[in-house]
């Protein structure tokens, strides 16, 4: 039987170099920022039957509680250093915990980022990771950095995770195979760190934020922060590759509102956009272009012709039932 110490040292306390002046194996840990920057600090939590599915496979359920938290980071400009782990679990399962810790520590070796502390707990199932990374002073692509005149850019596609969430709940059936392509966004999602700091380091953008609870949603906490409003191309929306063949009401729909998408939407003005574009390809992710800052307060949309549309889309809301 495990007790929490060994299941600790067992599966996620690792013999190798690190960032921290002193990790896992005190009552805190220790960091030392480098010279010349600040401390990007984020926390997500993700609870089963609320963020995934009870029986969620848990090696996909470590990579995604490790990158909803980089994505975090990825959002602001910043590097990721460290994080740290609080796990409650209703049982210490050995092969369950190997899997859980092989996801978390791929993605985590990947963007060299430490693990140097936590708690576990027995109770139900919940992951909250709190993420530590470095950006330069002023350098931090903030919410409210908006301007009237920006271009509006996404990262990558968006609208697959809900597809697939719409398949298994059976509002939208999906054969085996487009729902098989369509999960793998919504449980491995794949945070955009390298464009983030790529936009953030000249700076190419002004303001950016994490595609987490549906495009609309997020778009407005920037619009709110910056006290400006927006135009979007509902038919611009990268829409994911099996999205992209579903009609149009329903891809508008899901690129608008759906969420667990995990892309980066930015702002950045008119006369960066041969920078933007360099940005992206160093960070080898595709952009697209998809609406306007306007003066204006409210989110509009309009059609591949500009035609305005008359969609009334919101973002997931944890306290609405949404």
């Amino acid at each position: 039987m495990l007790s929490e110490f060994s299941l600790i040292k067992q599966y996620f306390q690792r013999q190798r170099p690190g960032h921290a002046v002193l990790g896992i194996g005190d009552d805190c840990a220790l960091l030392a920022p480098s010279p010349g920057t600040q401390l990007a600090i984020s926390t997500d939590m993700l609870v089963e039957g609320r963020h995934f599915f009870a029986g969620a496979d848990a090696r996909m359920l470590g990579h995604k509680s490790l990158a909803v938290n980089l994505s975090d980071l990825a959002a602001m400009g910043a590097t990721p250093r460290a994080f740290t782990l609080a796990l409650s679990l209703p049982a210490a399962d050995p092969a369950w915990l190997g899997h859980f810790a092989h996801g978390l520590f791929a993605l985590a070796d990947a963007h060299d980022c430490e693990l140097i502390g936590g708690d576990t707990t027995k109770g139900p199932l919940n992951v909250c990771i709190t993420v530590f990374g470095e950006v330069a002073p002023g350098h931090a692509l903030r919410r409210d950095a908006a301007q009237a005149g920006d271009d509006i850019w996404i990262s990558g596609t968006i609208g697959d995770a809900r597809l697939a969430l719409a398949g298994y709940l059976g509002e939208h059936p999906l054969d085996e195979a487009n729902q098989q392509t369509s999960s793998l966004r919504m449980h491995m999602p794949s945070p955009r760190v390298e464009l983030g700091r790529a936009l953030s380091a000249a700076p190419v953008a002004r303001a950016a934020i994490d595609i987490s609870d549906g495009l609309a949603g997020d778009l407005g906490h920037i619009l709110a922060a910056s006290n400006v409003g927006a135009t979007l191309n509902a038919d611009a929306l990268p829409a994911g590759p099996v999205l992209a063949t579903m009609p149009t009401e329903l891809r508008r729909r899901f690129c608008a509102a759906g969420g667990d998408d995990y892309e980066l939407c930015f702002t950045a003005p008119a006369a960066h956009r041969e920078a933007v574009l360099a940005a992206a390809q160093q960070a080898q992710t595709m952009v697209t272009r998809v609406g306007t800052i306007d003066a204006e307060p409210g989110l509009r949309y309009i059609d591949a012709a500009g035609k305005p549309l008359a969609l009334a889309l919101v973002g997931f809301d944890h306290f609405s039932g949404g």
